[in-house]
């Protein structure tokens, strides 16, 4: 069998900006002293003039990108999900997210996958914070195939985009012909009967590799990919809920306020089922590899495998 491809989305980002800023002259890059680390330098390198270092300044970049919005300039302002999100909340929310500016956000390092840098980096709280802001648009996409697709899709849409990637390198699941990014539209990746799946990110193909153990005991899970965590795709969740009944959500994000509770909201009012929450429960995350802490906070394969058997 062939090694499956692994790439880590933050440099799928880098890649596709070069990619778009080639037939966009108005796109501009921002970054807050971190273009290494996002992968913006790659953009840097091919495009200086269309580059600004805003430095360790991420209040002061999200007000330049909005004002450079003014201009006509489609700005995708680029950051550690943690000073995205967190640090500059007041920014993107009084200063993009009500003007309704066209103001892209390119949150790379999210999650407990940051590892090593440890739980003051590792932010499992920026799509609860985004969700909040009115007419903000947030795409969380699973692979490089689908980080890029994300950033083409973000340039077209018209108000503020929340962009989320990861540091580790994760594989590529989505390289087929017949694959086409639609935002607010989910993706069946594999069909079934017993229960529903529902995952976002990083855990998307930790959680078709439980489906295949959960197959082996006879459990027939679908599994969607919702790359997009707002406008939610209502239909296919309400379907999923009336031809399965039982569900469940990964992330790579707290319960509260992520997939789980955007996926729990459409069920409240619109279908109700049995719905378990896989993410990070209520906690701060903590330092070590990557690897071992998705392991340990269940997360990875064998993580989502047993608490979905614990709840059959």
């Amino acid at each position: 069998m062939a090694e499956v491809k692994k790439i880590a989305t933050r440099d799928s980002y880098g890649q596709a900006l070069v990619e778009l800023g080639t037939e966009k002259e108005d796109l501009i890059v921002l970054d807050a002293d971190l273009a290494a680390a996002t992968k913006t330098a790659v953009f840097k390198k091919a495009f200086p003039e269309r580059h600004i270092d805003c430095g360790i300044a991420e209040a002061d970049m999200m007000g330049i990108a909005a004002g450079l919005s003014t201009c006509g300039k489609v700005p995708f302002a680029s950051t550690f999900a943690m000073f995205a999100a967190g640090r500059a909340y007041e920014q993107v929310r009084n200063s993009i997210g009500y003007p309704h500016l066209n103001v892209k956000i390119g949150a790379t390092h999210a999650g407990i996958s940051v590892g090593e840098d440890g739980a003051s980096h590792q932010c499992n709280e920026d799509i609860a914070l985004m969700r909040t802001i009115p007419g903000m648009t947030i795409f969380n996409p699973s692979d490089d195939i689908e980080a890029k697709a994300a950033v083409k899709a973000a340039y077209e849409i018209d108000g503020p985009v929340y962009m989320r990637f990861g540091r580790l390198a994760v594989p590529v699941i989505n390289d087929n012909p017949d694959y086409t990014f639609v935002p607010g539209k989910g993706v069946l990746l594999r069909d079934g009967t017993d229960i529903t799946i529902f995952a976002t990110g990083l855990p998307v193909s930790e959680s078709l590799q439980a489906a295949e153990m959960l197959a082996q005991d006879g459990v027939s899970a679908r599994v969607i990919n919702i790359h997009t965590i707002k406008p939610i795709d209502e239909e296919i969740i309400v379907k999923a809920a009336k031809e399965t009944g039982k569900l469940f959500t990964v992330e790579e994000h707290s319960i509260i306020g992520g997939l789980g509770s955007a996926v729990a909201e459409v069920l409240s009012e619109q279908a109700p089922a049995p719905l378990t929450r896989i993410g990070v429960r209520d906690t701060f995350g903590e330092s070590g590899p990557a690897k071992e802490l998705l392991h340990k906070y269940k997360l990875d394969a064998e993580g989502i495998y047993e608490q979905i058997k614990a709840k059959l």
